[in-house]
């Protein structure tokens, strides 16, 4: 589990596609691999992964890897990362953190689009765009999270939602570099889901 406040921005320094089996990241991080077991959670661009191995570049920078299967692939953006690309992080949730963002599973959901970026001062409001099937767990003043950052909704329309996007955010995760068109990593709310769940086992009977 993890609460969508993204704690690092690391790089992917390495890829190896592996035929039939997914992929292998190796991704450079401000993480202290001394801090990291083996098997830990970490989520990448809200997908929550395992590490597999960690240690340090030659150049010093710390690093972990991390492995995908095909089905994450499919229905996240990771097929499009490639060696330079930058990713937000976040350490698993451990009983007693702070609850700064929401719950996030790290499970993503489906990918959502950027139909607009506007800046407002020295903040940014997007318009997304998700598939149809996700619009109605979409909420104003709910919680969403796109790219594992933890971010609340202003306004819905139809399959759009827009969020507006605070400086430090912008500097501190990948937000500031995302413009119109880009494909984000979207995950629902948890009490979305069930909610929902609940009111179809209802109507079944």
């Amino acid at each position: 589990m993890f609460t969508g406040i993204v704690t690092a921005v690391g790089e992917i320094v390495a890829l190896e596609e592996r035929a039939e089996v997914g992929v292998r990241l190796t991704v450079a991080s401000p993480y202290d691999p001394a801090t990291i077991d083996m098997g830990a959670s970490i989520a990448h661009m809200g997908c929550c992964l395992t590490v597999v191995d960690m240690g340090r570049l030659p150049d010093g920078r710390a690093f972990h890897v991390v492995e995908a299967s095909p089905e994450t692939l499919r229905c996240t953006t990771m097929g499009e990362w490639k060696v330079g690309s930058k990713v937000n992080l976040e350490r698993s949730l451990k009983l007693g953190d702070e609850m700064g963002g929401h719950l996030v599973t790290g499970h993503v959901d489906a990918i959502a689009t950027i139909e607009s970026r506007v800046e407002e001062g020295d903040m940014a409001v997007f318009t997304f765009r998700v598939p149809h099937a996700f619009a109605r767990f979409v909420a104003p003043k709910g919680s969403v999270a796109l790219d594992g950052t933890s971010l609340t909704v202003n306004d819905v329309t139809g399959d759009t939602f827009t969020v507006q996007i605070i400086p430090h955010t912008l500097q501190v995760t990948t937000w500031g570099e995302k413009k119109a068109g880009d494909r984000i990593d979207f995950e629902i709310d948890l009490m979305a889901r069930y909610v929902a769940r609940l009111r179809e086992a209802e109507q079944a009977g």
